[in-house]
């Protein structure tokens, strides 16, 4: 990833050669020179091919070189083979961008990834940006730049708006801007990126980032190649307040062999796509319409710390019912309206409902100053984090609607910062000017809840940045392979995660010794590097007490080993106390490819892989964050003390969750994985202790 700056003669340009261009109404050649006359591009238009002498009514050049004085943009519509051929043809330094539409390349096999290759090499010699191949382009609404060969602007434009979106996908972009136009939802910017050879989604979203026009961005993934841009554009975006709306596919094995194929994008591991976008504030959607009704309602509202309760006044009580029951799914809480509000509410309409949601019932339309005054008492409360406000019909009303406009603007006048959610049928053009004065509007009151759901009291804590002595700061014994348990117990305590205290007796007597001295009950376990799966072997011995039992344990252990697993390097027998007051969990690492060490928190036991209650993030972070890690698994209630069991030790669990996550990122090119299972919180004020671990180095 580069600097915007590179990208702003890209995005902006003042010349644009189009090198394919034909006559022919609907070809590739021909789509971006229409769009380009029709809506007005102020900047040099130079249509090229060899064949033609004009086109479109413009003079025609042969080759980009034959055009006089520099280009900032070169649309290729040729053939795969003829790509790189297009940019040689122009004069060293002439060409400072390219937009290529074809496809062919790596997305279909290994000639074409080749291609692409020698593609790229070029326009690294010459100095020349990518976008594509396999693309559908941009369009810079604003400045009327249409670099597309889409139809989809032809059929209709979008208007200039606050919201700007990028695709991986040509095709969904091209669905996505005919949905925008449906919706009436202004666009600042429209890209698609195809093979992402040189500039990505990430490059896109910080151009978007310093970009005046925009203040929101959409983006549909289907992978990325680059962790450590991503995250960057994400941060930058979530500093510059500007909210990132993502549609992220591949959830699935299917959905991430689909993506594979569909570009040259690795899909990844979606867990650890869901942590970035948490870690970095994104809000993640899982449908066209929730993408697309997040955007809107983002730019209009750009989210933020109120709190996640809600008031909700409707004239439908069973409409009413219906937001309830969301807004329960939701964890949005619902206060009930305070005493001195129902008495005066009921003194005006003797058979509302006065709680919340708070039914006005249909007295409200004749008599439309009580839904108004029930709303602006229920805000200056100060018990409401937002407001969901349900009209039914009353929006197409001609007496009803200057009320409705006076109730937004009210509202929005004495509580700017609370969000107002307007759930009634509207036309068009009242529904954009409740818009204008800052109301989110929904047709369904249980999309307005949805939306108050995501948004409402989110706070984001950035990872903070690693400075550089972090990448060196732990060192680990060299060589390959798994380390033995009391290794990695070792290296767990070097990083400050407490372990239970032990020793590796490689005779019977100072097993009893140590046991001894423990004064309870021991566990122990055969130590070897080559035996990960001690209990598969009979490795494991729990509850032993007294010497000759000690004895007998040990014996049996080593036996056990010598049967089963003859070529192990055994190193001798783990003596530990048994630690029986607490709840067992699970941490470890993994590392991603491409966004590098994640860490894992669940629930311990032998149903973790079938439960899947286990929450990731992506390494490092801090004690904070690692407390919203683990209260987020459903097993939190556990922890925090389930029928009548004391609650566990959270905050020292999550300061053991902290280290590790400092350790995996600190040893992130030594360590290939780490498993702490478990590791036990004990009740509050005993602390956390991991009693068996697992540290994986790189080959």
């Amino acid at each position: 990833m580069t600097s915007t700056a590179t990208l702003n003669s890209l995005f902006a340009p003042r010349s644009i050669a189009v090198v394919g261009a034909s006559n022919t109404r609907g070809k590739s050649g021909a789509t971006p020179i229409a769009l380009l006359r029709k809506q007005g591009y102020a900047g040099r238009i130079h249509p090229v091919n060899p064949k033609e002498h004009e086109v479109q009514g413009l003079p025609c050049f042969p080759t980009i070189g034959d055009i006089d004085g520099d280009v900032d943009l070169a649309i290729i519509a040729v053939p795969a083979r003829f790509a790189r051929g297009a940019l040689e043809a122009a004069r060293p330094g002439q060409l400072g961008n390219a937009v290529i539409f074809t496809s062919g390349f790596a997305e279909v096999d290994e000639a074409g990834r080749a291609e692409q290759k020698a593609l790229q090499a070029l326009a690294g010699q010459r100095g020349i940006r990518l976008l594509g191949p396999n693309c559908l382009g941009f369009m810079n609404i604003p400045q009327n730049v249409y670099a597309t060969f889409s139809p989809a602007p032809l059929t209709g434009i979008v208007p200039a708006g606050k919201i700007g979106m990028v695709t991986q996908s040509g095709a969904f972009g091209a669905y996505a801007y005919s949905m925008a136009r449906e919706r009436g939802i202004g666009l600042s910017f429209w890209v698609s990126t195809g093979n992402e050879s040189d500039v990505d989604v990430a490059d896109c979203m910080q151009w978007l980032v310093q970009d005046p026009n925009t203040e929101v961005i959409m983006a549909y993934m289907e992978g990325c190649q680059d962790g450590e841009a991503l995250k960057l554009a994400l941060r930058a975006a979530h500093e510059a307040g500007k909210p990132v709306v993502v549609t992220k596919i591949g959830r699935t094995a299917a959905g991430a062999q689909a993506a594979a194929s569909h570009t040259a994008a690795l899909a990844g591991n979606d867990a650890v796509y869901d942590a970035l976008f948490r870690q970095y504030g994104a809000y993640r959607a899982h449908s066209m319409d929730e993408f697309f009704t997040l955007g809107q309602a983002l730019s209009i509202w750009k989210g933020g710390r109120a709190r996640r309760s809600l008031g909700i006044v409707t004239i439908s009580g069973g409409v009413g019912a219906l937001m309830a029951d969301e807004a329960d799914d939701q964890e949005l809480a619902l206060p009930p309206l305070p005493e001195d509000l129902r008495r005066r509410l009921l003194a005006r309409i003797p058979f509302a409902g006065p709680a919340n949601p708070v039914d006005v019932t249909g007295q409200a339309i004749t008599d439309p100053a009580v839904f108004q005054d029930t709303c602006l008492d229920m805000l200056e409360t100060g018990a409401y984090g937002a407001l969901a406000v349900f009209l039914a019909a009353a929006g197409s009303s001609e007496s009803l609607w200057p009320h409705i406009e006076q109730l937004a603007r009210s509202l929005q006048a004495r509580h700017p910062e609370t969000p107002l959610a307007i759930c009634a049928l509207l036309p068009a053009e009242r529904r954009r000017k409740l818009e204008e004065l800052g109301c989110m509007v929904f047709s369904d009151p249980s999309d307005a809840v949805r939306t108050l759901g995501a948004t409402l009291g989110r706070h984001v804590a950035l990872p903070a940045r690693p400075d550089g002595s972090q990448a060196d700061s732990f060192a680990v014994e060299p060589g390959a392979g798994t380390f033995s348990e009391s290794a990695s117990l070792q290296i767990l305590a070097r990083a400050g995660i407490p372990v239970v205290p032990s020793i590796v007796a490689t005779s019977a007597a100072q097993a009893c010794a140590h046991a001894k001295a423990l004064g309870a009950p021991a566990a122990m376990k055969i130590v070897s590097a080559d035996i990960p799966h001690k209990s598969d072997i009979g490795g494991v011995r729990l509850n032993v007490q007294g010497d000759d039992a000690v004895a007998q344990a040990y014996q049996a252990l080593r036996d056990a080993a010598k049967k089963h697993a003859p070529a192990a390097k055994v190193d001798g027998v783990l003596v530990a106390p048994m630690i029986s007051d607490g709840v067992e969990c699970i941490m470890g690492v993994h590392g991603d490819p491409v966004f590098g060490p994640v860490v894992m928190f669940g629930l311990g036991g032998v149903f973790v892989e079938i439960l899947k209650d286990v929450t990731f993030r992506l390494a490092p972070f801090d004690a904070e964050e690692a407390k919203a890690m683990i209260l987020s698994t459903r097993a939190s209630e556990i922890l925090q003390g389930a029928r009548g069991k004391p609650a566990a030790d959270i905050d020292a669990l999550a300061q053991a969750l902290a280290a590790l996550s400092r350790l995996a990122y600190a040893a992130r090119d030594t360590i290939s994985s780490i498993d702490v299972n478990p590791i036990v919180a004990r009740p509050a004020g005993l602390g956390a202790m991991a009693l068996d671990a697992v540290v994986v180095r790189k080959a």
